[in-house]
């Protein structure tokens, strides 16, 4: 099997590798699920994805395959810029059944309870038709043949982490480009932001296993990018959006409620962004101190 040294929360962050193979599983989704009978051929097929994710993962999506258990993976994809979940981290546990790869792998959803996107619920479910738990057809559908983990993985961040998830839903897909669907699509980029908001919360209070340097370094590496993005949201710029480009909401109660809510949690976040700081000794004078960065996000209004 493809090996690398044994990853651990402990890692420098220079030297987090994209793709590593460690031991502990056991806060893992999957940790209780049997492998079952499995065949030379599976542990082959696996073999052949682990080589495929170490060579061709992008900058953006960290995997982590454990060597007495093959059968599982967890990674961590780096929200896109663009959309309402910019700069946040979100984790996935991967199962491959003993069918695999007739059948296409489980995938679990680290949510926190929340319901961030269309195609990801409270529950951890993952729907994707490349996982055949989301409608589709051809090629979108998983394929014994070409379809692929690293596929999956790429699928989650580009078409699932999306700059419009409202209209991930087949139901709304006829309003794209007409005023009530943008509407509508803006208002849930507003709640999806404040979710991430609580994702990166939540990420930070309890970091995955194996992934807790990723952590505190990215939001470390993050802090400032998300209190202005929070702060520039709040001033009534369109979620997603660059500050640049200046687009505002028009000041209704869907706004006002959108800002009371993130005021709220903008607060929650630089306090939790100051103790993430607080691990990170070697870059502790790269930022600026806790309150400047709190002043500075919650007083632009």
């Amino acid at each position: 099997m493809v090996k690398e040294g044994h990853g651990s929360g402990n890692e420098d962050h220079k030297s987090f590798n994209q793709f590593d193979v460690v031991q502990d599983y056991s806060d893992h989704h999957y940790a209780k699920t049997s492998p079952g009978k499995t065949t030379k051929d599976w542990a082959k097929t696996i073999q052949n994805e682990w080589k495929l994710l170490q060579r061709d993962l992008p900058e953006s999506i960290y995997v982590r395959v454990y060597e007495d258990r093959i059968d599982l993976i967890r990674a961590a994809i780096v929200g896109p810029a663009g959309t309402p979940y910019h700069d946040g981290l979100f984790f996935f546990d991967v199962c491959f059944p003993p069918e695999y790869p007739r059948c296409p792998p489980k995938v679990y959803y680290h949510s926190g309870g929340l319901r961030l996107n269309p195609n990801l619920y409270e529950s951890g479910k993952v729907c994707l038709s490349l996982l055949n738990t989301w409608w589709g057809s051809g090629c979108e559908k998983w394929s014994k043949s070409n379809s692929t983990m690293l596929q999956v993985l790429i699928s989650i961040q580009g078409l699932v982490l999306n700059d419009k998830p409202y209209f991930n839903e087949p139901g709304y897909k006829n309003t794209v480009n007409t005023p009530v669907g943008e509407k509508h699509s803006m208002a849930y980029n507003q709640t999806a932001f404040v979710l991430s908001c609580k994702t990166m919360l939540y990420s930070l209070r309890n970091p995955p296993k194996h992934f807790e340097t990723l952590v505190v370094h990215h939001f470390h590496e993050r802090e400032r990018a998300i209190l202005d993005a929070c702060s520039a949201y709040a001033s009534g710029i369109i979620v997603g959006s660059s500050v640049r480009d200046g687009a505002k909401y028009a000041c209704d109660k869907c706004f006002a409620g959108f800002k009371k809510s993130l005021d709220a949690h903008t607060e929650l976040l630089a306090k939790e962004l100051a103790k993430n700081r607080a691990q990170a000794p070697e870059l502790k004078g790269d930022t600026p101190a806790a309150d400047e960065i709190a002043s500075t996000s919650l007083g632009q209004t």
